[in-house]
């Protein structure tokens, strides 16, 4: 079962799955993924993950893998209605753990974020870096994961706890946390200047979206109450972003300066080495190639 299965992550999850044999179940409001993003082979349940037909679902179904992507992921959004982003993160996780306290689930995947850690003491985060999130979305997603290792503790549920760093590639969207290469992308599209916010040499750790798709499989299968980050362990700055895009883009990259964005982190670089030791895992994709074939992905 894939919360978030016509969603931008969980879109490929649910590709990759199906192409390695795994009957697959989506559960997706459509509020932000998109149906044609849907594998055709996928088994659809068009609900919220907060409703009472999504409980159903899970316990007729009773999926040996639940992965959690369902989310309201938008920081800016998380500020304007603290209130929508608690009850679809943390009300809607609180419902698929209900459910799977009744059937035997072998792995609870949460899709988690590095922005839990908020403005980090240290710009190379590992997982005993103490949460403070500055924006509500950080809050509601630190929230669900101590309700996950409770409902573990508790009730004998197993999970993996994954901590993304900016997730990008292939159907991203504009909007969400991690999303300044779509929208960098979607502006050069329409020919049009690229918005900096702030001095533009905030850092971040951008991971490719099937090196995250990997790291879940990997967690279904390996992960034992485990919290893990996922991202590249290298950080790179809004400013180095357009000088690699203009690598690949045929005309003059032109930008201006805004203000910053409130709720933003201002660095976040993931140490990884735990995730790569339990679950053997390594991410493929350098910033330079996965740019390169996200923005090949816009102009096909």
């Amino acid at each position: 079962m894939v919360t978030g299965g016509a969603g931008f992550i969980g879109s490929h999850l649910v590709d990759t799955l199906i192409s390695r044999g795994y009957c697959v179940h989506v559960i997706d409001n459509l509020s932000s993924g998109k149906k044609e993003y849907l594998n055709p082979s996928a088994i659809f349940h068009n609900m919220d993950i907060t409703s009472s037909e999504a409980y159903d679902v899970l316990l007729s179904e009773s999926p040996e893998y639940v992965f959690h992507l369902a989310a309201q992921a938008d920081v800016s959004r998380s500020t304007k209605w603290p209130f929508e982003d608690m009850q679809t993160n943390i009300a809607g996780t609180l419902n698929l753990l209900e459910a799977c306290r009744h059937f035997p689930v072998k792995s609870f995947v949460f899709s988690s974020t590095s922005a839990v850690y908020g403005n980090a003491p240290t710009d190379f985060i590992d997982e005993t870096c103490p949460p403070s999130p500055i924006s509500f979305y950080g809050l509601s997603k630190f929230t669900s994961e101590s309700y996950i290792k409770l409902y573990g503790d508790t009730f004998g549920i197993p999970f993996s706890i994954l901590r993304y760093g900016n997730v990008y590639g292939p159907r991203q969207t504009s909007k969400g946390e991690g999303g300044v290469i779509a929208v960098f992308l979607e502006t050069l599209m329409k020919n049009e200047s690229l918005k900096i916010n702030g001095d533009g040499l905030q850092t971040r750790d951008y991971v490719y979206v099937q090196d995250v798709v990997e790291a879940n499989i990997l967690a279904a299968a390996k992960g034992n109450q485990h919290i893990m980050q996922i991202g590249t362990g290298k950080k790179t700055s809004v400013l180095q972003l357009i000088n690699l895009l203009q690598n690949v883009h045929s005309k003059k990259i032109t930008s201006f300066h805004a203000q910053d964005r409130q709720g933003d982190i201002k660095h976040s670089c993931l140490d990884n080495r735990f995730a790569k030791r339990i679950l053997t895992w390594e991410p493929q994709f350098p910033i330079k190639d996965g740019l390169r074939k996200t923005y090949w992905s816009y102009t096909s």
